[in-house]
């Protein structure tokens, strides 16, 4: 079902409802996975932060295994050959106005927080700071050995097998890769705030297939929080959530953000 726009209707609409919830809450958690970025020219592909295809590989071998940690370490000139692709695709994209908006919006709430499934690190570009990015970000270069650390613009720079100029040894971007765990700082900062809670909870173009990023949603349900999923299709969630708005994110944050600022109990 496609959402009217905010305006004053007989019959208050479900974005209404969700800014004058909004209005009276304090902390919100926003989870974004790769349809927050569709708008922004991104695919919504799978991959690591959903930034692949559906296919196999040149190497004819499905991506989870291109780009896992075991082929890392035993053939990473296929991981990089495939994540050189990866940046490729996204390069020249940059954050759109939902992401803007979310950005503003840490500074209207006492407490929001992002967490993301996304990789290409527009939260943090558009002006969030309150954002964990659960798989990591490919614009952050590290060595596999050493203390380096670099964050790039693009991989133009890069030769297809990256080696560190000070011990020589192997590159890799800040990612999870499949079969590696997920960085343990970024959990323990979601933790923590989980166990602050939250007055509302988003998911925004998301499948949430992860129990960690499902497990939000279920929790804020459990303590009658209300929840909130912004996605064009149906998802693992969408059964449960208390609103679920049928459309793209840049659209539906920016008429959201409106009825917000048409709101009585706006600022």
């Amino acid at each position: 079902m496609r959402e009217e726009p905010c305006g004053t209707p007989p019959t208050r609409s479900p974005l209404q409802a969700i800014a004058r919830h909004m209005d009276s809450a304090s902390s919100i958690l926003v989870i974004t996975g790769a349809g927050m970025s569709a708008d922004s020219g991104l695919p919504t592909y799978r991959g690591v932060g959903g930034l692949y295809n559906d296919g196999p590989t040149e190497e004819g071998i499905p991506v989870e295994v291109a780009l896992s940690g075991p082929m890392f370490r035993s053939r990473p000139e296929v991981t990089w050959k495939n994540l050189l692709t990866i940046e490729k695709a996204c390069r020249g994209a940059t954050f759109h106005s939902g992401h803007q908006i979310l950005a503003e919006w840490e500074q209207r709430f006492e407490r929001l927080w992002i967490l993301t499934q996304n990789v290409d690190g527009f939260h943090s570009e558009a002006g969030s700071s309150n954002v964990i990015e659960i798989h990591g970000n490919l614009k952050r270069i590290q060595c596999t050995r050493c203390d380096f650390r670099e964050t790039v613009r693009d991989y133009t720079h890069l030769a297809s097998l990256p080696r560190c100029d000070g011990c020589d040894s192997l590159l890799r971007p800040q990612v999870v890769l499949f079969e590696e765990a997920l960085p343990l700082p970024e959990l323990e900062r979601l933790d923590r705030e989980l166990q602050r809670g939250f007055d509302m909870v988003f998911s925004i173009g998301t499948t949430s297939v992860f129990p960690y990023i499902s497990q939000p949603l279920w929790m804020a349900k459990a303590r009658g929080m209300p929840t909130i999923e912004i996605n064009p299709d149906r998802t693992e969630v969408s059964e449960m959530v208390d609103y679920r708005i049928e459309a793209g994110a840049a659209e539906t944050l920016q008429r959201l953000h409106d009825c917000l600022e048409s709101s009585p109990g706006s600022s």
